[in-house]
Formats: structure tokens, sequence, C-alpha cells
């Protein structure tokens, strides 16, 4: 590959990184670039790595590229010596965050210089203070532009540190409604009973495709969210799990042992739409697809 085509292509990938502030994986920059080869790729990603364009995460087991904003270095490089031992022990912690006794403790500062110090980046934008779902009386300071790590915000379940019940309760209902259409489709298979056992399980990545098909969801919820629901399921007995030979995990739907509630047998007890739906709205009785499947 020419050098211009090599700089071209990298200008490509810096400004789709621009566009995806939270970072790209490989898939991403391949969808965004289908003509390009797997070959140029690398090696243009590789390149960006060396100079310096990107920091390098690990995300639900795929690679992260996310592009270095250069304001952070720039803020504190006339700084005095403390805000830059200070900055320096912040960038270390990554995502997960340093607590204000860990800092003072490594930087060897008297609390209210530290304290000092801490508005200053604070105010510069340069540092964040986020509030850990697991101690809400604890703070960690971490780079401004970084996003908290799962173990620190809680993950897609908390919004401002709250716990969204109410969110997981209908996504639980959901998962559970795709695994019972599961063992429904293959109910009296002729194949026979072993085989439609076989056939009604599900994997992770088909309801997680099947709740982001269904919109109810605000976040972006990635495979390992899946699973925590679809745990949640077996450990309240309405589903099962086993594993594949190949490694993958899935699951299935189960008869429970308690009947379900009257109300949660109507489509319209679990529907996320419902405070929408009226005989004259976007959202009717009419026209729901849910309530003729059950009619029916």
């Amino acid at each position: 590959m020419s050098s211009n085509k090599s700089d071209d292509l990298k200008e490509k990938i810096l400004n789709i990184a621009k566009k995806n502030p939270k970072g790209i994986s490989h898939d991403d920059i391949k969808a965004a670039m289908p003509e390009i080869s797997a070959a140029e790729l690398v090696t243009a990603i590789n390149e960006l790595l060396q100079q310096e364009h990107f920091d390098l995460f690990n995300q639900g087991g795929a690679l992260i590229y996310r592009l270095k904003t250069q304001t952070s270095k720039q803020a504190v490089k006339g700084a005095d010596n403390e805000e830059k031992v200070v900055y320096n022990l912040i960038e270390e912690a990554g995502d997960k965050g340093i607590w204000i006794r860990d800092i003072r403790v490594r930087s060897n500062l008297a609390n209210t210089q530290l304290t000092k110090v801490l508005k200053s980046l604070e105010g510069k934008k340069v540092i964040k203070a986020v509030k850990c779902v697991n101690a809400s009386k604890k703070k960690v300071y971490m780079l401004y532009n970084l996003e908290p790590d799962r173990s620190i915000s809680g993950g897609a379940w908390y919004q401002d540190q709250d716990f969204e019940s109410e969110f997981v309760d209908i996504l639980n209902v959901q998962c559970l409604r795709f695994l019972n259409q599961q063992a429904d489709k293959i109910k009296n298979n002729p194949r026979g009973p072993i085989i439609g056992r076989t056939q009604s399980y599900a994997t992770a990545a088909e309801v997680q495709k099947y709740i982001t098909d269904l919109g109810i969801s605000k976040v972006i919820l990635d495979v390992e969210d899946v699973i925590t629901i679809l745990n949640t399921l077996v450990y309240d007995g309405k589903a099962e799990s086993t594993v594949y030979p190949d490694g993958t995990k899935v699951f299935r739907a189960i008869e429970s042992l308690i009947p379900p509630p009257g109300l949660v047998q109507v489509p319209c007890g679990i529907c996320p739409l419902m405070h929408k739906c009226s005989s004259t709205g976007l959202v009717s009785p009419q026209d729901c697809t849910y309530m003729k499947e059950w009619l029916e």
C-alpha cells in the first residue's frame, strides 16, 4: 500500500473515531469501509496505535479503539508538579478510577493541598469525580473523557447510581417471552422430542437481537447484560441453561412450578408501551400483534 493511500486510510479511520467518542471496534471500522481489505485495516490501525492516536480497551472480549484527546495533556502541560503527579495517578487508574485516599498516600500531598489540586483539575475538565454504585458515599476520580467501568457505574441497570428495577423487570419478562416463543415453535416436533428440545434453546446473542429489535431499551445492551437477565430466569426456575461443546451457553424456557397471575398472562399486563396505548393512538389494541397472538 502506497504512502498516500495509507495516510488517506488512516485519516478516514480517525474521522470515524471522531464521530464515535466512546470508541470503535474493528467491526465498526470494517462496516464503514467494506471495500478495504482486513490486512490493510490491521496495518493502518497498528500505525495509528504506534503514533499514539488511540487508547486501547477491552470491552466484552472485543478490542475498542478510543481516540486520544490532547485537551487533558495540554491542560496539565504548564501545571505545577503537584497537578502533574495527581493527573498521572488518575490517568494510570483508567476507567476504574482511584479513591482520594489512594491518591493522597501515593502523592504524599496534605489533605488541603490535594483538595486544591483536585478542584483545579476538575475546573479545567481534565478529571471528574464519579460515585460508586456499591458505595454511594465513596467517590473515585478518573479522566474526564472516560466512561466508568461497570463495577463503578453499575452498567445498564443503573441510572445516576439508582437501580432501575422497573427496566430490569420489563427485560426479564421480554426475555422469557422470547424463550417461550422458541419453545412453542418446536412443540410436537415430527423429528422427535429430543431434537425438539435441543432446538428450543436460544443463545444470549439471539435474545439480545430480539430485545434490540423491540426497541424497549434506551441504552445499548451487550450480550453480557442479557446473560445477566437470563441467569435471573434460571434462578427463578423459569428457564434452564446448558453449555454446548463449543463453549456457547444456551437457554430454554421450562414450565414454572407456580402458574403466573392472570394479569401477567394478558399481553397488556407486561407490555412496555401500555401507557401509550389507546383506541385512537399509534399503539392500539386493534392493531396489537401480541393481543392477536394471545387471542388465537
